[in-house]
């Protein structure tokens, strides 16, 4: 009976060290979110499933992969990304990260991160990874629909076909170029922000 209430004792501890590191984790979380630089854009018009916004021309590190399937492209194309700004480049320097992580959702994907507005392509230092391309998007105008909760690839075909039919009732023509933008780190539990975003004409 006492080793009994020991075990219990001790599982309970556990438990509660645990818990304590997951409530820890997420305040931290939310927290870094309000100092990440963003992409920067002002909204057009609001819609009562969309909106539509104007971004401004901005560079970016981008990786283009062979991976059609979301969950695998975004493990490979994270990981080269992440490891180009954590010092995997000729000067072992950290380029803060950014957000949103940006997918594009074609046959093959192409993963972005945004450069801090205040460093320039002509001071980067050179990635390691051969595969690390530096890409300047271009002042665009696009179509954004919000969702929460994990992503997978029922999600994305979800909720592209749905801003695919709200822009069609709005009359709203696109170019048929669409991305998927995350607001959240992996281990991010709470307020998880998705986007589906397409460019318009």
């Amino acid at each position: 009976m006492k080793l009994n209430n020991l075990i219990m004792k001790i599982l309970l501890i556990i438990l509660g060290v645990l818990a304590s590191a997951f409530v820890a984790i997420q305040i931290f979380a939310l927290n870094s979110q309000r100092n990440i630089e963003t992409y920067p854009y002002t909204v057009i018009k609001k819609y009562k499933t969309f909106e539509t916004r104007a971004y401004e021309a901005t560079l970016f590190t981008s990786v283009k992969l062979s991976e059609s399937d979301f969950k695998k492209a975004s493990s490979q194309g994270f990981s080269i990304l992440a490891g180009y700004i954590f010092g995997g480049n000729d000067r072992n320097e950290k380029i803060a990260m950014t957000s949103p992580v940006s997918m594009s959702l074609e046959d093959s994907i192409t993963m972005m991160f945004m450069v801090p507005k205040k460093l320039h392509k002509d001071i980067l230092p050179r990635p390691n990874q051969a595969e690390v391309e530096f890409k300047k998007e271009p002042a665009k105008t696009v179509a954004a629909l919000q969702f929460s909760g994990w992503t997978n690839n029922k999600k994305i075909k979800k909720y592209k076909q749905q801003l695919q039919t709200a822009l069609s009732k709005e009359g709203i023509p696109h170019t048929n170029r669409f991305y998927f933008f995350g607001y959240n780190a992996p281990y991010e539990v709470f307020n998880r922000k998705n986007e589906i975003i397409v460019e318009l004409y």
